[in-house]
């Protein structure tokens, strides 16, 4: 999340019309839909002549309406975007093919409430991304949260404790086989090991449209590993009331996050591949009775 340099000229330059042209997609969605409602909201009051009498509206071709308010001013979020990653010599770890992946899917589902596992260079992007939704950071070390929050204060993060280890992840994963690891419940009151209980309330009580695993650290067997995070992301998937929760999960080319994607998000629910990026779809398990852990 903190991101690793790479062509930062270039992904810079594409962060930046990534951004604007979002933006200038949800305006243009934004006034559309506006100019609809009034155009139909004008076509069902009745007209009268000079005597009061009503007359039947004749159809035109040229509504008397612009189909675009004729003003939209850029949100100030994404002018704080432009200029944080025009002037930010360190680009996010994601490359362009990556991060089309998680963009398609904001452009369907945003404003929304997204769910990030880590905070680094790209939280802004996602944040921006989803304008008008809410986008939680999950992190690992306080001082770094501090230093983000510092340079954006408009974050909202919060710091997470993760007590496994790399080292641990081919037992995690025996241990996630067990049954109690099948049943489908708030993480809070699950009985497997591999279930995040030390999250703030917040993030149980909300249910999550979108998900991305890109912490924490798990690169070096000493680091905590993603185990816990990618299990706990399809367990809230799975546990919310209705409809379904796209979860990413960035590194794949790594073991932890290719195995434990695999198996407790599902090859079954994998829509796409993108370079380090996979991307599932799970849909709620509380709507249906019996449904298996994973099709």
């Amino acid at each position: 999340m903190r991101g690793k340099p790479q062509s930062p000229i270039n992904l810079k330059i594409v962060l930046i019309c990534f951004l604007f042209l979002f933006f200038l997609f949800l305006i243009m969605r934004t006034g559309f839909s506006y100019s609809k409602q009034i155009l139909t909201l004008d076509s069902q009051i009745p007209r009268t002549n000079s005597t009061g009498v009503h007359e039947e509206q004749q159809p035109t071709d040229c509504p008397t309406l612009p189909l675009l308010p004729s003003c939209n001013k850029i949100p100030s979020s994404l002018a704080h975007s432009l200029v944080h990653y025009a002037t930010l010599n360190i680009t996010p770890q994601q490359t362009f093919n990556e991060i089309s992946v998680s963009l398609k899917v904001l452009g369907e589902k945003s404003p929304c409430n997204f769910l990030v596992f880590g905070l680094g260079h790209d939280s802004l992007m996602w944040t921006s991304l989803n304008h008008g939704g809410r986008t939680v950071f999950l992190e690992e070390d306080k001082s770094w949260i501090e230093q983000i929050q510092r340079k954006i204060p408009s974050l909202e993060s919060y710091h997470v404790v993760y007590d496994s280890k790399v080292t641990q992840a081919e037992e995690l994963l025996e241990i996630g086989m067990k049954e109690e690891c099948k049943e489908v419940s708030d993480p809070r009151f699950s009985k497997c090991q591999l279930a995040l209980k030390g999250l703030p309330n917040e993030v149980y009580d909300t249910e999550w449209d979108l998900i991305m695993v890109d912490a924490p650290t798990g690169y070096f067997d000493g680091a905590p590993g993603r185990m816990n995070a990618i299990y706990t992301a399809g367990l809230m998937a799975r546990n919310r009331e209705n409809g379904e929760t796209d979860v990413f999960v960035h590194d794949v080319n790594r073991a932890v996050e290719d195995k434990f994607s695999m198996k407790f998000l599902c090859e079954g629910y994998m829509r796409e591949q993108e370079g380090r990026l996979r991307h599932f779809t799970i849909p709620s398990h509380r709507t249906r009775l019996g449904r298996s852990f994973c099709p």
